[in-house]
């Protein structure tokens, strides 16, 4: 990242906003946002694909892999790419392991590195979900994600108490069937009996 562009744009800013970036108080503000910034987006150009590509994976025999793991609530932060205001929340990921396993810290880290950009919670879950199975770590994979959105809470409306949820699926768990007994395993189950692709109640 540029770090003197930034910090110009944020200089650019503040005078437009008719703020005197030198003023007692905004002095050294330009610096502090630039260093915000580069932590906040730190993803950005990085395919969070190359988290799991680089991990080592456990040596375990493929008998000892199991059908599903997964991991819930994952703390993450990220940006809405529309008014660049915070959204935050938890993530469950699970996934069908193919010929190898990650430690679940590496689940961790791929939600951290591919929420460190702006973006909609939307793209998020599927960037997840996606980097599982095009790393060859997961034959399926599901993601939910729960999320507060500053947007919401902030402007318009200001419903500080929403919540957004969506979920994302990649390869084996596109199947709806599967998606829905993933969603049964991760503790999901209103979400599992909302598809709208299955009669209530279905196996």
């Amino acid at each position: 990242m540029d770090d003197q562009r930034l910090q110009d744009a944020v200089t650019e800013l503040l005078e437009a906003l008719g703020e005197n970036p030198e003023r007692d108080g905004l002095q050294g503000t330009p610096g502090r946002v630039s260093k915000l910034f580069q932590e906040l987006y730190r993803g950005v150009g990085i395919d969070p694909v190359t988290v799991l590509e680089e991990a080592r994976p456990l040596a375990e025999a493929e008998d000892q892999f199991g059908d599903f793991v997964a991991l819930r609530g994952i703390a993450f932060s990220s940006i809405c790419e529309h008014h660049l205001l915070p959204f935050r929340g938890t993530a469950d990921v699970g996934y069908q392991p193919a010929d190898k396993l990650v430690g679940l810290g590496i689940l961790a880290d791929v939600v951290e590195i591919a929420a460190s950009r702006p973006q909609m919670q939307e793209r998020l879950g599927d960037m997840v979900a996606d980097a599982l199975v095009r790393s060859g770590v997961a034959a399926g994979s599901v993601v939910v994600l729960r999320g507060e959105h500053g947007c919401v809470q902030h402007r318009g409306p200001k419903l500080s108490e929403s919540e957004t949820v969506t979920v994302a699926t990649a390869g084996s768990f596109r199947d709806p069937a599967a998606r829905r007994e993933a969603l049964l395993s991760m503790g999901s189950a209103p979400l599992a009996d909302a598809d709208p692709t299955l009669p209530h109640g279905s196996n």
